[in-house]
Order: structure tokens, then C-alpha cells, then sequence
């Protein structure tokens, strides 16, 4: 199993349905382009990024442990400081 580790805790959201759509989007403006597509960035000035929407969500240990200390809503559903700790890293730290 590796030990690997995000350097930053962020969880990103690729799993909405506009960000495939849009992401699918700009890879077919790139590659029905006829003309020459040069190398490095040059891809971005085809399709405006701000119609991407990838969102990126940043919460450290302390947030979260935060969080579930003041949050009703975490414990009505009966969490534990060991299950809230787990689920912020895998969302969070972990590959």
C-alpha cells in the first residue's frame, strides 16, 4: 500500500456533471481547431477556462475536528472524533 499524501488538504470536484460537460467541451474546440495549435498553453485562448468549473474545497484537521465540535447536524448522525478524523482524510489527505 503506498504511503503517498496530498502536500495541500484539498478535495477537488470532478465528479459534477458540468464539469465533465465542460471539460469535454473545451477538448473538442482544442481538437476540432484546423488551424496550428502550438505547444505550452496556447490551448486556453480556444476555449474561455472560466466556463470550467472545477472547484476546489480546502479544510485542515483542526476545520474539520472544528467543525464536528460545533456542527449539530454531524452528530445527529451519530459520528465519532475517530470517524470525522477518518473521513477528512480520505477526502482530503489521501491519494
Amino acid at each position: 500500500m503506498s504511503r503517498s499524501v496530498k502536500k495541500s488538504p484539498v478535495w477537488t470536484d470532478h465528479h459534477s456533471p458540468g464539469t465533465r460537460w465542460s471539460k469535454r467541451q473545451a477538448s473538442k474546440a482544442v481538437r476540432r481547431f484546423t488551424g496550428g495549435v502550438q505547444n505550452g498553453k496556447w490551448y486556453q485562448k480556444l476555449f474561455c477556462s472560466w466556463n470550467i468549473c472545477d472547484y476546489r474545497f480546502y479544510k485542515t484537521r483542526q476545520q474539520a475536528l472544528h467543525e464536528w465540535e460545533t456542527s449539530r447536524w454531524l452528530r445527529d448522525r451519530l459520528l465519532t472524533q475517530a470517524e470525522v478524523i477518518k473521513d477528512w482524510e480520505k477526502f482530503y489527505r489521501r491519494k
